[in-house]
């Protein structure tokens, strides 16, 4: 058992790996294209792709391959005594170490909220709620409050928080993959920006104020890690969003063009994870017919007349049908069975 977990956490990291890849190839040229909203949506292709890998394989007969092989050597290796026991240990001990970590973050977080010094943010997983610092009315005029309110409210309406949740257990139990946190970060940003092309789509003619909002802001001493902040931390995530505040939004055209693509690539990511994982081989069927004995009834007074007893008998073919010999049809059978029967 501890060895096919091991193999399961393998393969949903291969398959979440191979995603991350394409999606982080795919971003720029998305979000240029069809938009920060379609280019966000694509990162559901990592949790797509770990699903299929962990759907239950489909059931095939012949010889096994390349990857059936590999599987099994795998599965050998993981049942030499110590092997799947040190493995199982050091995976608990750095999904510790990371669930330690986040937890000491959001308690941070919480303090600082507590201290006024937090946000503006959306936060909460059960029940979203804004979050804003004590001098949020002083700091900001009344368009910009109304702007950034805007922004984190299209974060509770999205549920970015539940996403951001979803992503750091994410992290926690598949801690060893570092293509996984870096993807954590670009989904982070991707996030931003589609919040930022929700708000612009409201309030299109206030691009220039809500860059020199963004250029402004003090960033918080501590982020959530669980919810969605105002302010992105670092100079890159910052320059990519008001370098995007000057796209011009896409047309709906390309906003259907952009959702057949995604509903497209959601399902390829599923069913390739789903066909790259080893399926399960039936057993080898016997060929050519054969001819099974089943049971050997004993003369009873109705048949005492007869001079052969009555062998019940099944023919057995490689098809699933199985086809019942009557009694009729083995009056001339002997009395004794045959020999080699």
């Amino acid at each position: 058992m501890t060895a096919e977990l091991l193999l399961a956490l393998a393969r949903c990291n291969v398959a979440a790996a191979v995603a991350i890849l394409a999606v982080l190839a795919l971003r720029e040229p998305l979000r240029h294209w069809l938009g920060a909203g379609r280019a966000y949506s694509v990162w559901l292709i990592v949790p797509l792709a770990v699903a299929g890998s962990l759907t239950p394989p489909a059931l095939v007969s012949g010889a096994g391959g390349a990857v059936e092989t590999t599987n099994d050597r795998l599965l050998a290796w993981l049942a030499v005594a110590g092997h799947a026991r040190g493995l199982i240990c050091l995976w608990l001990a750095g999904a510790l170490a990371v669930a330690a970590t986040t937890v000491w973050r959001h308690r941070r977080f919480s303090a600082a909220v507590r201290a006024g010094r937090a946000g503006p943010a959306a936060v909460g997983i059960i029940q979203p709620r804004l979050v804003m610092p004590a001098d949020f009315a002083a700091r900001f005029t009344d368009e910009e409050r109304r702007l950034v309110r805007a922004h984190e409210r299209a974060h509770m309406d999205r549920l970015d928080a539940r996403y951001n949740a979803a992503a750091a257990l994410a992290t926690c139990v598949c801690w060893f993959n570092p293509l996984l946190h870096l993807a954590v970060r670009a989904m982070r940003l991707d996030q931003e920006l589609a919040c930022d092309a929700a708000v612009l789509e409201r309030f299109p003619h206030a691009r220039r104020l809500y860059g020199e909002t963004l250029l402004r802001t003090h960033h918080a001493a501590v982020s959530p890690i669980l919810g969605c902040q105002w302010g992105s931390r670092g100079a890159h995530p910052l320059e990519a969003r008001i370098r995007n505040l000057g796209r011009a939004p896409p047309s709906q055209a390309r906003l259907d063009l952009g959702l057949t693509i995604l509903l497209a690539s959601w399902a390829c990511a599923f069913g390739a994870a789903w066909a790259a994982q080893p399926p399960i081989r039936l057993p080898e069927t016997p060929t050519g017919p054969q001819i099974i004995l089943v049971e050997l009834s004993q003369p009873t007074a109705a048949d005492a007349k007869r001079d052969a007893a009555v062998f019940r008998l099944v023919v057995a073919t490689r098809t699933p049908a199985l086809t019942a010999v009557t009694t009729a049809g083995l009056r001339s059978l002997p009395a004794s069975p045959p020999a080699g029967l």
